[in-house]
C-alpha cells in the first residue's frame, strides 16, 4: 500500500466503515428506520415541490413495508413527479456535507428533527406514519440538547450516507429492474412523454454524479468524529 492510500485511510477511515457497514447491512432490520426516513424524504419532497409549485397537499403518508406517497392538488406536474428521488438526494447531500464539513451538527439535527415534526403535524394521517413521525423527530431533538455534538454529527452522516445509497438503489428497482411498477418515474412518461426507463436511467445518471461530487467535496480533508468532540 502506497503512503498516499495510507493516508486516505488514515484521514478517513471512520467514513469508510460507515459506508461499508450501511451496505453491508442495507437489508437488515437493522437499517429499517432508517430506509423509513429515506421514504419520508422522499415523499417530503413531493409535498415541498407540490407547495413550491402552487399546489396543495391532500395526503401524505408512509408505511411499514417502505412505501409512502403524497396525494396533491394543482401544482407543476413535471416538477412535482421529478422532486422525489431527487429532492431526497439533495436531503441527503445536505445532511451529510454539513456533517463532515462544518461545526453544526447539534443545531443541524434539531432543525432535522423540528422540519420532520412540523411536517407530520401538518400533513400525517394515518397512525404509523404519525407515531414514527413525532417519534423521529423526538429521537433526533433529544439527541441534539442531551448528547455530545459528535453523537449529532455521526447521526447526521448515518442519515445522509444511508439517503444518498438509498436513492440509486430505489431509483433502478423502480425504474428500470421493476418498470412496470407505478413508480414516479411511469407517472412521468405517461403525462409527458418517454418511456420509464429513460427517465429512471436519466434519474440514476444525475444521482450517481452528485454522489461521486459529495464524496469527492467531503473527502478533500481528514473526515474523522475526534473522539473527545
Amino acid at each position: 500500500m502506497t503512503s498516499k492510500a495510507k493516508a486516505f485511510l488514515r484521514d478517513h477511515w471512520q467514513l469508510l466503515l460507515l459506508v461499508a457497514l450501511v451496505f453491508a447491512f442495507w437489508r437488515t432490520p437493522v437499517l429499517l428506520p432508517l430506509r423509513l426516513l429515506t421514504v419520508f424524504f422522499h415523499e417530503s419532497a413531493h409535498a415541498a415541490a407540490t407547495i413550491l409549485t402552487g399546489g396543495t397537499v391532500v395526503e401524505f403518508a408512509i408505511n411499514a413495508n417502505e412505501s409512502g406517497h403524497v396525494h396533491s392538488r394543482g401544482g407543476s406536474r413535471f416538477i412535482t413527479l421529478s422532486a422525489g428521488y431527487l429532492g431526497s438526494l439533495l436531503i441527503g447531500a445536505a445532511l451529510f456535507l454539513l456533517a463532515v464539513r462544518t461545526n453544526w451538527d447539534r443545531w443541524s439535527l434539531g432543525t432535522l428533527g423540528a422540519i420532520i415534526a412540523c411536517i407530520t403535524l401538518l400533513y400525517v394521517r394515518s397512525l404509523f406514519a404519525l407515531a414514527f413521525g413525532f417519534g423521529t423527530a423526538a429521537a433526533l431533538l433529544a439527541v441534539a440538547y442531551w448528547l455530545r455534538p459528535s453523537f449529532s454529527d455521526f447521526l447526521l452522516r448515518l442519515i445522509g450516507a444511508t439517503s444518498l445509497i438509498y436513492v440509486p438503489y430505489d431509483i433502478f428497482a423502480d425504474t428500470i429492474r421493476g418498470a412496470a411498477a407505478r413508480s414516479d418515474a411511469r407517472m412521468l412518461a405517461e403525462e409527458f412523454g418517454g418511456a420509464t426507463v429513460l427517465w429512471g436511467a436519466l434519474w440514476l445518471a444525475i444521482s450517481l454524479w452528485c454522489i461521486f461530487l459529495v464524496f469527492r467535496y467531503a473527502l478533500r480533508s481528514p473526515s474523522n468524529i475526534a473522539l473527545t468532540k
